[in-house]
């Protein structure tokens, strides 16, 4: 067997990256999204977003992800919509791939780290059942991370995660100079991510080295490392950290425990199964995943109890679990095919096919208002998506907008981002622009005006649009339909208003039949 997949196989790992997009779904423009989709339609044309527009390019300028998307659109004259999705296809398949070379490792037998396939070709069932578990389990949530494996749109992690992947199938296999390159592209990619990846390619080299019974002196040596480095934290940006409680561990619920020390423990059984059936590579993986994690376990202990500490949580050490997680799926996918799958295709498709439909029927729930896939040029069927497109065909590039601070998690908005999707700027909100404080402290104050200016949204009349406009420049809202403002609102439809906000009154202007949406 060859030490990379045949054509045949990248075919294959194609097209269930492509069945993996049918199952968890397909929202380019929800959540993060709204952070790094307008990074890169800036990035394509600067004169977009003339206001607020430090909320998303104080990601972009840390990253490289933006000029790459875009590099992409110069290259191949496709439309954006394409592009992304087109990318967002790519990076499962290379997630998969990666997950398919780690396969190939964990299951030999009785070869040198520098081989990556069992002679008798008895790893090809074990590193399938890990690919199409990972496939099947997309967006499955990693413990109290508010993270998935893979989202269901593109961003900077979309790149960063496969290529995590690759930097340790190439430590394991001392591959180094390689190892480096993934590294340096990660870190170009998503700064944060690359510390996991390194961290535990460091930690399987250390253990393959040093006894264990030396491991716990590392864990408090890594824990302390932030110790000493404090800085004040603002109470605007107390608050924003606050809201978030997911960086905290010991705010985490205690079915959140459990999805941290669950797979500890079956990582634990994996490793003597593999030490009985000749898996040495596996056994070693089970053993240095345990001990990285404890690593981090244990800085997020050091940052979430002392107050003072506090301004750390932005660096997330639970994040871990993401490439834990990976690790863990791909092992217990292989574990399964190879005791109990094997060539029984009926077990195959009795296994994954009602995890498929599991997945994707949770997926249903989290954005029932919306089409399970929003594929590229389709016409929008959400309401809020609908409004959002007519603001970006029909009001000005320089139009500065107001909307209810906390409009993504409205009923019906299914998380959809008004900058990813209007291409106009706003004013913050309390939903993502608050993620992008908890980054960047010094944007905590001007978070704060803004959202506090906006406090009783659905209250609003007139005065207080036009207080929004004399204190902010805003020269545009959007609204609920019910909410009577008495503005001039050029675009109704049952749910959603947009309204402008003529200088100096706010009067109330009829709408033109033709103008209506619906």
């Amino acid at each position: 067997m060859k030490a990379y997949p045949t054509l045949k196989q990248c075919a294959v790992l194609l097209v269930v990256a492509f069945v993996a997009i049918l199952v968890h779904g397909y929202h380019p423009g929800v959540e993060d999204a709204e952070i790094y989709l307008p990074g890169i339609k800036k990035t394509l044309d600067p004169s977009l977003y003339p206001q607020n527009s430090v909320f998303f390019m104080s990601h972009a300028r840390m990253t490289l992800f933006p000029n790459l998307i875009a590099l992409a659109v110069r290259v191949t004259h496709l439309p954006l919509a394409w592009v992304i999705f087109l990318c967002h296809w790519l990076s499962i398949f290379l997630l998969l791939l990666g997950c398919w070379h780690l396969g190939q490792l964990m299951w030999a037998r009785d070869i040198g780290l520098h081989d990556n396939t069992d002679k008798s070709g008895r790893g090809t069932l074990p590193t399938w059942g890990g690919v199409l578990l990972i496939a099947s389990l997309l967006t499955i949530p990693v413990a109290g991370t508010a993270l998935y494996i893979m989202d269901e749109y593109v961003t900077t992690r979309s790149f960063s995660t496969p290529a995590v992947v690759f930097i340790i199938v190439n430590a394991i296999q001392r591959r180094y100079a390689r190892a480096l390159l993934w590294a340096v592209f990660t870190a170009f990619i998503h700064p944060l991510m690359v510390v996991f990846g390194l961290g535990f390619a460091a930690v399987f080299a250390w253990t393959n080295r040093r006894p264990a019974e030396h491991l716990q002196h590392a864990s408090v040596a890594a824990a302390l490392l932030p110790l000493g480095l404090f800085r004040p934290v603002s109470g605007a940006y107390r608050e924003v950290l606050n809201s978030r409680p997911y960086f905290f561990l010991l705010r985490w619920h205690w079915y959140e425990w459990v999805g941290i020390f669950a797979p500890l423990m079956l990582l634990a059984y994996y490793g003597r199964l593999a030490k009985k059936r000749d898996h040495l590579i596996l056994q070693r993986l089970c053993f240095a995943l345990i001990v990285y994690q404890l690593v981090f376990f244990a800085a997020a202990l050091v940052i979430t109890i002392p107050a003072g500490l506090a301004q750390y949580a932005e660096l997330q050490p639970m994040r871990s679990l993401h490439l834990l997680y990976i690790f863990f799926f791909a092992i217990t996918g292989g574990l399964l095919a190879e005791s109990v799958l094997r060539h029984h295709l009926w077990r195959w498709a009795a296994v994954f096919a009602p995890l498929a439909f599991g997945m994707g029927f949770a997926q249903r729930q989290l954005f029932p208002a919306t089409p399970h896939i929003e594929w590229a040029g389709a016409e929008p069927r959400n309401a809020w998506v609908k409004a959002f497109v007519w603001v970006k065909q029909n009001t000005p590039k320089d139009a500065y907008f107001a909307i209810d601070p906390e409009y993504m998690a409205l009923p019906g908005e299914d998380q959809h981002g008004f900058r990813a999707i209007a291409e106009r700027s706003r004013l913050a909100d309390e939903v993502k622009d608050s993620g992008a404080v908890t980054m960047f402290p010094a944007l905590a104050n001007e978070w704060r005006d803004q959202v506090q200016a906006q406090r009783g949204w659905r209250n609003f009349q007139t005065a207080d649009f036009a207080r929004l406009q004399r204190s902010f420049g805003v020269t545009w809202v959007v609204l609920q339909e019910d909410q009577n403002a008495g503005l001039n609102c050029p675009y109704k439809s049952q749910e959603v208003a947009v309204c402008r906000l003529d200088s100096g009154a706010g009067a109330k202007v009829a709408i033109a039949p033709q103008m209506r949406s619906d």
